[in-house]
């Protein structure tokens, strides 16, 4: 008989020869990337931030870039121009920033049509106009046929830091609560209903919008209690609490039942045998805030349609430092681990 001490769940073998897409999946495969190849040549530390803050001897700026590519490049609730723009505001906003100004890059391949690519760029103008951030400068490269999948968008964002903030990564503390500021799992479902045809496209709409007046909003009423924030996105809730709790040595603990998942992308994800809790996400943001301030930030997130759903759904431990551990509506006790792997059909 099998000894079942010895047996183990399978995961992906390590490749350390070439790029897999499980690579760019935002879950364990793509942390060892930028651990062991992007840090290790740049010289730096592995990058726990998806925005850096530069001191320029007067105020703090802090800038992100980030690149998009998406399939469907329209789909409910938006499309890969108004994604760029949001993305990037929300890398900036999750360092306490106050976006200023963004740029604009397109990799474009030949063939592609003048109406799709006129239409993102009006997209993504009307995303910028809204948040009331301007895209001040860009760049267009165009390659031949077959050499990309449409068009690759990239921005660059730059912020001024909220002087009293100074949310980082490395900033949770044992007693903290997590706070959720929405719905998870709508994105990733909007994207694979309209990708795969599930049926589910007239009712599920990505959540992607920017977070940087709710961050404000935070930020006004806890300051730096509000010890770290994250927008949950490729890897999902799951692989941002992962790397938080590993990038602040302290154990994650959630409970099942408060973290909301709408009934349709519930349905989506059982259909596609995905778990929510990997599924990205373009509108919320999960934060840890100090016991004393939690009241007080709860009710200004409230206050935001961006926030109406906010809502404590957890707390931290210095017991398990670096997991994160769910309890489950049966009572029992889950550990949650990042994205192994490649999550199929890729959305990003």
């Amino acid at each position: 008989m099998t000894d079942p001490t010895a047996l183990s769940c399978p995961a992906p073998a390590a490749e350390t020869e070439r790029v897999l897409l499980g690579h760019g999946s935002g879950g364990r495969l793509m942390a060892e990337l930028l651990r062991d190849v992007i840090a290790t040549e740049l010289g730096t530390d592995p990058i726990a931030e998806d925005a850096a803050v530069v001191d320029t001897g007067t105020a703090e700026v802090v800038t992100s870039t980030d690149s998009f590519v998406v399939t469907p490049r329209f789909f409910p609730g938006g499309d890969i121009g108004s994604l760029a723009v949001h993305g990037t505001i929300n890398d900036l906003a999750m360092r306490g920033a106050r976006p200023v100004a963004l740029t604009l890059a397109y990799i474009v391949e030949e063939g592609l049509p003048l109406d799709e690519l006129r239409a993102i760029t009006a997209s993504a103008a009307r995303a910028a106009a809204t948040a009331g951030v301007p895209i001040v400068t860009g760049d267009t490269k165009v390659v031949q046929r077959g050499a990309a999948d449409g068009v690759y968008v990239t921005t660059t964002g730059i912020g001024v830091r909220h002087p009293d903030a100074t949310p980082s990564a490395a900033h949770g503390r044992p007693g903290d609560l997590v706070l959720l500021s929405g719905p998870i799992a709508l994105h990733g479902t909007a994207i694979l209903s309209a990708r795969e045809s599930l049926g589910f496209e007239s009712e599920i709409a990505s959540d992607s919008r920017p977070l940087h007046a709710l961050v404000a909003a935070m930020l006004d009423a806890g300051g730096p209690d509000v010890h770290t924030l994250r927008d949950p996105t490729r890897g999902g809730l799951a692989s941002a609490l992962n790397e938080l709790a590993e990038t602040s040595s302290i154990g994650v603990d959630i409970t099942e039942d408060a973290v909301p998942v709408p009934p349709l992308a519930a349905a989506a994800c059982e259909l596609l045998g995905l778990d929510p809790l990997h599924v990205a996400n373009e509108g919320c943001l999960v934060a840890f805030v100090a016991p004393t301030a939690a009241e007080a930030v709860l009710h200004a997130m409230h206050t935001r349609p961006e926030g109406a759903g906010a809502r404590v759904i957890g707390s931290l431990t210095d017991e398990h430092p670096g997991r994160v551990h769910m309890r489950t509506m049966l009572g029992g006790v889950r550990v949650v681990d990042m994205l192994v792997g490649e999550q199929l059909p890729r959305i990003c």
